[in-house]
């Protein structure tokens, strides 16, 4: 296993461990929920570095990333079919918030909340969402690619 891929995915996994993300949605934690925090951080981080990464090293981790859910989806307990099914939404899901970032100007905040409004499928809260992803894009400005390869970040945005 990679470590440099195991620590950006550790790095990834803590961001979305933010309960401030939960709390503001009003609603009961679930897997899905934090499939979409997860995503969301991953397509951003992603964007962000893109052009320090080469393709093949994107696409590596990308799998990586993949294969980590897929186990995770296992050691809930579900089975091969189920897996299979549910990985497949999944990956067109985080292609589809991938290309959201990449196609739509998120300078306009009416269309930061339209997106966090669509992704979360809630009204509440939305100015938070939007507060932080522009807290978390400073954040990666700041941040080095290797910040995130080496260790646990301690992120304080």
């Amino acid at each position: 296993m990679n470590l440099e891929f195991l620590n950006i995915y550790n790095n990834i996994v803590k961001l979305t461990r933010n309960k401030k993300l939960y709390l503001n949605l009003g609603r009961s934690d679930e897997f899905s929920d934090r499939l979409i925090f997860l995503f969301l951080h991953f397509a951003l981080f992603l964007k962000h570095y893109k052009s320090q990464m080469t393709k093949d090293r994107s696409q590596k981790l990308f799998d990586f990333f993949i294969r980590q859910i897929e186990l995770s989806i296992r050691e809930i307990g579900h089975g091969d079919v189920t897996v299979n099914k549910k990985m497949k939404e999944y990956v067109n899901f985080f292609y589809s918030i991938l290309d959201q970032l990449e196609t739509r100007n998120f300078e306009k905040k009416e269309n930061l909340i339209s997106f966090f409004q669509n992704l979360l499928n809630n009204d509440k809260n939305i100015e938070f969402y939007a507060d932080y992803y522009v807290k978390f894009e400073k954040f990666l400005t700041k941040s080095t690619l290797n910040h995130f390869s080496k260790d646990i970040i301690n992120p304080n945005f």
